[in-house]
């Protein structure tokens, strides 16, 4: 390797700051405290357990936790011992952590105690999974159910050292983790990122959430998703705070902005309603940075939090992006626009951030289209914040790459001043309080029930979620089926946020000469009267 050379890695991030803020508080979690040199001591010990419980270079670790401190320590020792971090959402059913399992290869699993009656089901059938360790987390509100075999969290630990370990990495373009797809069609992928790519959002996420040493970040983001936007290794590279939360709530949350002094946060606009209708809503006693996406903040939101002393920042990407891959940079004069003004400048999904390409609007045949603000085509992307591929799916990978640029799926516009704007979905996606739901994957389970003939699934609005899913179902002829009984046979199916909010029986839905089902006409019924919204 040449001199002037290193291949890059977020691990690099906490070795820095484990010796340059060693005593710096660095974890939060109830009344536990973490300093950067007890993170950094707890991630080599963790990666020599792995390594001593039989975890190679290459394999996949599973995660199903929610945002307690052993996730954290996670981003850095599963890559530490040469491994490959899969984070599961907590929100899925036994079936689809089993599928994630299986199609990921995962050889071991660490699971939160609570989640034990999700894991439970499908424990003793897992094809590659050898062993099962389980965190018991002071601060859950109840214990799990469902009996697993395998140690306790400590136990695992107990099998490392302190033995220090090389934070560097041979290939900067190695898999660091493989996130999975909320299954926009169907089956979610396996979405890999690199330690390079990693690297260099987690810098992105820093500057454009304007991150310093004295940053207190509230964990109200899933850090199964997207890792988090890449926010474990960004807040850790400047040597900020970070503030664990399991669970998303109001109380809480404000709670946390006094106690602990929170500067940033990080969500979907549920998240945002959340805390800006809180009973414990008060204006902020110092500034708050909250960096949004999945959609964009309505002006009723961004009022309601700016008249609390938040500031928004808007973002935009995909899980196959590492979280965010484009940011609706402020420009002089917004501050001084009203709130609608300005809160529509904010609804767009601006420019590629710092380490990031540019965004293209194009048409099929991969044209720039014209930068009027009206003319639609699909967004595309590429560069070193674009994933490696779909993990164990060439196919998929090869459809999603196609004319050398990533196709997001999703419909905008280019404005003549280079700011892209959202105007609808490629696919009939659902987005529900910033989750991806696969409209196909719904139509399936409730087309499995023996009563329904067909079936047709859009969003529908949804005050605190944004939107839900909404069956709409053709009977059989002579078949008889209510509305609570679908309802709860998808719920039997596919995780219960991804289930029908509603289900309304029709005799025929609205297809086009071909049968193709025309459900725009089903939207624009259900919109009707709503105020415009789009999706993001």
């Amino acid at each position: 390797m040449a001199v002037s050379e290193a291949p890059l890695t977020p691990l690099r991030f906490l070795e820095r700051s484990a010796g340059v803020f060693p005593d710096k508080t660095a974890i939060v979690h109830g009344e536990r405290r973490l300093s950067y040199r007890d993170f950094a001591g707890e991630a080599t010990r963790l990666a020599r357990a792995l390594r001593a419980a039989g975890i190679e270079p290459g394999d996949r670790v599973a995660y199903l936790c929610p945002n307690i401190p052993e996730m954290l320590v996670a981003h850095f020792a599963v890559p530490l011992a040469g491994a490959v971090l899969v984070a599961i959402n907590t929100r899925l059913s036994s079936e689809e952590v089993r599928y994630v399992c299986d199609h990921s290869g995962a050889k071991l699993i660490v699971v939160d105690a609570q989640l034990h009656a999700t894991l439970a089901p499908v424990a003793g059938e897992l094809e590659t999974v050898r062993e099962v360790a389980t965190v018991v987390d002071p601060l859950a509100e109840s214990g799990g159910d469902g009996e697993i075999e395998g140690p306790r969290y400590e136990e695992l630990l107990r099998r490392g050292s302190d033995e220090p370990l090389d934070w560097s990495v041979d290939d900067e373009l190695a898999t660091i983790s493989i996130n999975y797809t909320s299954g926009t069609t169907g089956r979610p992928k396996g979405v890999m990122y690199s330690h390079r790519g990693a690297y260099l959002n987690a810098l992105a996420e820093v500057i454009h959430s304007e991150h310093t040493p004295a940053s207190v970040y509230l964990w109200t983001l899933p850090m199964f998703h997207c890792n988090g936007w890449c926010t474990p290794w960004g807040v850790t590279a400047i040597g900020g705070r970070h503030v664990c939360l399991r669970a998303v709530r109001g109380d809480r949350i404000w709670e946390l902005f006094g106690n602990e002094q929170v500067t940033h946060l990080n969500g979907a606009p549920t998240v945002l309603t959340t805390i800006a209708t809180a009973d414990e809503a008060t204006p902020l006693e110092r500034p708050l940075v909250v960096t949004t996406a999945g959609a964009p903040p309505s002006p009723t939101t961004i009022a309601q939090l700016e008249g609390l002393g938040a500031r928004l920042i808007h973002v935009y990407g995909l899980t196959e992006t590492y979280g965010p891959y484009s940011v609706c940079e402020w420009q002089p004069g917004w501050p001084d626009l009203d709130t609608d003004a300005r809160a529509k400048l904010l609804a767009r999904q601006g420019v590629g951030m710092l380490s990031a390409d540019r965004l293209r609007v194009v048409d099929e045949e991969m044209n720039d289209v014209p930068a009027d603000g009206e003319t639609m085509g699909e967004i595309v992307m590429r560069g070193n914040n674009v994933m490696k591929g779909y993990f164990a799916d060439e196919e998929a990978t090869a459809e999603a790459f196609r004319g050398g640029w990533f196709h997001s799926g999703d419909l905008g516009v280019m404005h003549p001043d280079g700011y892209v704007e959202l105007r609808d979905r490629a696919k009939d996606v659902v987005i529900s309080g910033g989750e991806n739901i696969s409209t196909v994957e719904v139509e399936q389970a409730i087309v499995s029930h023996p009563a329904v003939l067909e079936a047709a699934v859009i969003g529908m609005p949804d005050e605190q979620w944004g939107e839900r899913p909404k069956a709409f179902v053709v009977l059989k002829p002579g078949s008889d089926a209510s509305e609570l009984e679908l309802i709860d046979h998808c719920r039997e199916r596919i995780a219960r946020y991804k289930s029908p909010k509603a289900v309304e029986l029709i005799d025929e839905l609205p297809k086009t000469s071909t049968g193709k089902v025309q459900k725009y006409e089903l939207r624009e019924r259900e919109w009707s009267g709503q105020e415009a919204r789009i999706k993001g």
